[in-house]
């Protein structure tokens, strides 16, 4: 690797991998150790295009 990379980079890497390939945000939050799910969902980046898929294969007016 050329780029300097911290263990705050390792840890939102992997949250945010776990997060995509659908794991649960709660337990997201127990492997990361943080006490408030508010904190995980700030430490957790999340891409518009990711959101709106779940919004489409899971709410229940969709027109799939």
């Amino acid at each position: 690797m050329k780029k300097k990379v911290s263990p705050h980079t390792f840890r939102h890497s992997f949250a945010t991998h776990l997060l995509m390939n659908g794991a649960d945000l709660r337990a997201i939050q127990q492997m990361l150790g943080h006490e408030s799910i508010t904190t995980t969902e700030v430490y957790v980046h999340v891409n518009r295009e990711h959101l709106t898929q779940v919004l489409l294969d899971f709410h229940p007016r969709s027109h799939k």
